[in-house]
């Protein structure tokens, strides 16, 4: 053994490293920008990942057997489908809402997934930066948004078995410390679970392990991703909004960027339970020939990390 060679990190044995299509710079079901869908799959999987996403509905095959076939053959899982909602708009947007969310939910768990990671929508265009509605929440939307998603976890739970873990996210009304406290204080913990993304809590001024030590209960999924420094404060100093930053490269790789994920990985295997903890680095749209390599060296780093 040599004596002067860094110790092994301790095994985080409570932690399920996946990755997703987002991470191949994949944000939308059908767009000539992205690689086709079979790169995805076998690229994740020479990567060293045994774990996916779905991503956004459409991008894989949605007839559950040939899912499975074309995951089972090349040593996949499915952990998590993914929904985006605007249920701070009330109950009338209820029916559509669920159409969307069941689609989704029906294929997940008939490939194995035991998640549904729950984005809130979008206050500003992602593609042309238009604004949408207003970024702050009203306190009547505010409780629309806690109790709209309070009955679709219990929906999701009963009729497909499914956790629903709620997505921080630029540019959406839970991004900020401030906002994501107020949203799960207002929701039922028995209920209601968080997806700590952590690129998107730094992106938005948020300490993870922060988050973790004070609402641990709540941590339901995890999204590793980093945001580089120098690009960020330029975003925040310009006001950009997410989608020309993630093009102007704010989500970097680790571990080059911010939050160090060390801690974040120690903090959460601290929980005592079991997690997905999915990488996610936005980088639409992107050469095709970049992903893999990007993968292949993340897989490395987390393995030097216990994951």
């Amino acid at each position: 053994m040599d004596p002067t060679a860094p110790a092994a990190a301790a095994p985080l044995d409570r932690i399920r490293v996946g990755s997703a299509p987002d991470s191949w710079g994949v944000w939308f079901a059908d767009d000539p920008a992205q690689v086709p869908w079979q790169r995805f799959l076998d690229e994740v999987a020479e990567a060293g990942y045994e774990w996916i996403e779905l991503g956004p509905y459409g991008y894989l095959p949605t007839e559950p057997d040939r899912l499975r076939e074309e995951t089972g053959r090349r040593g996949l899982r499915v952990s998590a489908g993914t929904v985006f909602t605007a249920l701070h708009r009330g109950p009338g947007v209820w029916e559509e809402t669920w159409e969307q969310v069941a689609r989704v939910a029906e294929l997940t768990r008939a490939v194995g997934g035991t998640h549904l990671v729950v984005i809130p929508a979008f206050w500003r265009d992602d593609k042309t930066a238009e604004a949408l509605e207003s970024p702050h929440l009203t306190a009547e939307q505010w409780r629309h948004l806690a109790r709209g998603t309070e009955r679709l976890a219990d929906r999701v739970r009963d009729a497909y078995g499914l956790t629903i873990a709620v997505h921080p996210h630029a540019d959406t009304h839970i991004d900020t410390e401030a906002n994501v406290a107020r949203f799960l204080d207002a929701t039922d913990p028995r209920r209601v679970g968080l997806c700590l993304d952590t690129g998107h809590y730094a992106y938005c001024g948020g300490d993870s392990v922060e988050l973790i030590k004070t609402y641990g209960e709540r941590i339901a999924y995890l999204h590793l991703k980093q945001v580089d420094p120098a690009v960020l404060a330029g975003v925040v100093e310009r006001g950009t909004p997410f989608g020309p930053a993630v093009r102007q490269g704010v989500m970097c790789e680790p571990p080059r960027g911010v939050p160090a994920l060390e801690p974040v990985l120690a903090a959460a295997q601290g929980l005592g339970t079991d997690l997905f903890a999915i990488v996610e680095q936005d980088m639409y749209p992107c050469p095709p020939d970049q992903p893999l390599p990007i993968a292949r060296r993340t897989r490395a780093f987390l393995r030097t990390c216990g994951a």
